[in-house]
């Protein structure tokens, strides 16, 4: 098993220290549900499919994450609260890279 540590600031400001698997197949939006740091039904609402924006991130520190999609940059587009390090947690599938990342969870609509 190999796990990397981000942080992930919530919604209230708290900052936590979170462990996660890169062995699982999980994305960003599914650590921060499984971790519950967002009030249920306001996170990753459509299923991970880049089709609502409720798992936008802002990304504070990015230790080297895969260019944005179209389809993410579609849906960003769209979505309120951007800012130019958005991002969707559903479309940042946790791999080694990601050792370091640091996020914080935007306002829900």
């Amino acid at each position: 098993m190999s796990d990397i540590n981000i942080k992930i600031t919530d919604r209230e400001g708290v900052t936590h220290d979170i462990v996660a698997p890169t062995d699982m197949s999980m994305n960003l939006m599914e650590i921060i549900r499984s971790y519950e740091l967002a009030e249920e039904g306001t996170i990753g609402v459509c299923g991970g499919m880049a089709m609502c924006a409720s798992c936008q991130v802002y990304v504070i520190n990015d230790p080297g994450l895969e260019p944005m999609g179209d389809e993410e940059d579609a849906m960003l587009g769209e979505a309120f609260h951007v800012e130019s390090n958005s991002r969707l947690g559903c479309q940042l599938h946790i791999v080694p890279e990601m050792e370091g990342l640091e996020v914080a969870i935007a306002p829900y609509p």
